[in-house]
C-alpha cells in the first residue's frame, strides 16, 4: 500500500476543498484500496472575495508554501482559482513557479498545481473549445475568469453568476442548487460545462446527475484540481461518479516541473 500526502494551500475561509477533495480521494480508495491519501493544509488570509483581498491573500504565498513544506507533501495543490486568474491571463504559470521556488529552496521537489492551472489543463484534456460555466461570483468576477479561459483559448459561450461575495456564504450554497442553476446557460453548442468555477462552491454532489441530465462532460474547479493532481502523480485518474473527467477513461501528460521563482 502506498499513502500520497497531498499538501493544499486554501484561503482562511474556504471550508471546501478540504471536505471534497478528501471526499472524492477516499472514494477512489473503495475502487483501489492500495492507493491512499492524507491531506495537509496551510491557509492565507481572506474573508471576502474582491480584488483587494485577492491581491492581500496573494502575498501571503511565501508562508503559506513554507508551512506546507514541513510536511513533505508528495503534490501540492494552490486552491483559489479566482485569487490568480483576477491578476491576468497567464498568472497561474507566475504562481505556480513561486511556490515551486519556495518548495526548491525547503529541498521539497513536489509537483506544483494550481486550480486555475488545472482547470485549463482538464479542459484541454476534455477537447472542449467551447464551454458554459457557473460562478458564485459577482459579474465583474466572473468576466475576469471568462477572459482568462478564454486567452488560453477555450470560448466561454455563457455563464451564470450566483453573485456572492463573502467567501463563507459561498461555502453554504447548496449543491443541489446546481441541479438546476445550470439549466439557465446555453449548454447547446458547448463541448463542457463548467458547474463550479470556483473551489469554495459545493458541486460535487451535482457533478454526475447534472452530466447525466446535460448528455455533455462536467466538471469544477475541484474535480479538475484532482484529475491534475492524479496526473502529476502518476496515478490513474479515476474517481466513482464524479464525471467524465474523473472516469478514467480521460488522459493527459504531467507537466514538465515548472523553473522555480527564486525566493529570499
Amino acid at each position: 500500500m502506498t499513502n500520497h500526502r497531498i499538501g493544499l494551500i486554501v484561503p482562511s475561509s474556504n471550508l471546501t476543498m478540504e471536505t471534497e477533495l478528501p471526499r472524492m480521494l477516499h472514494a477512489r480508495e473503495r475502487v483501489i484500496p492500495d492507493e491512499t491519501f492524507t491531506f495537509h493544509s496551510s491557509r492565507m488570509r481572506m474573508k471576502h472575495v474582491t480584488a483587494e483581498e485577492l491581491v492581500a491573500m496573494n502575498a501571503q504565498t511565501e508562508r503559506a508554501t513554507m508551512e506546507i513544506a514541513d510536511a513533505r507533501p508528495d503534490v501540492v495543490a494552490s486552491a483559489c482559482l479566482v485569487a490568480i486568474m483576477a491578476q491576468g491571463p497567464g498568472y497561474h504559470c507566475n504562481a505556480e513557479a513561486q511556490i515551486t521556488g519556495v518548495l526548491d529552496r525547503e529541498g521539497v521537489a513536489a509537483p506544483v498545481v494550481s486550480s486555475a492551472g488545472a482547470l485549463l489543463r482538464a479542459l484541454e484534456a476534455l477537447g472542449a473549445k467551447r464551454i458554459a460555466m457557473v460562478t458564485p461570483y459577482m459579474k465583474p468576477l466572473t468576466k475576469l475568469v471568462a477572459d482568462y479561459i478564454e486567452d488560453a483559448g477555450c470560448e466561454v459561450v455563457d455563464t451564470l453568476s450566483l453573485e456572492v461575495s463573502d467567501n463563507l456564504a459561498v461555502a453554504r450554497l447548496d449543491p443541489a442548487g446546481l441541479r438546476e442553476h445550470w439549466r439557465k446557460v446555453d449548454t447547446s453548442d458547448v463541448d463542457a460545462l463548467v458547474l463550479s468555477a470556483c473551489v469554495q462552491m459545493p458541486s460535487l454532489a451535482a457533478i454526475q446527475p447534472v452530466e447525466d441530465a446535460a448528455g455533455i462532460p462536467v466538471l469544477s474547479a475541484a474535480t479538475a484540481t484532482v484529475f491534475t493532481a492524479l496526473t502529476e502523480l502518476g496515478l490513474r485518474t479515476e474517481v466513482p461518479d464524479a464525471g467524465r473527467l474523473l472516469s478514467g477513461e480521460v488522459t493527459m501528460e504531467r507537466a514538465p516541473r515548472r523553473a522555480g521563482e527564486p525566493t529570499a
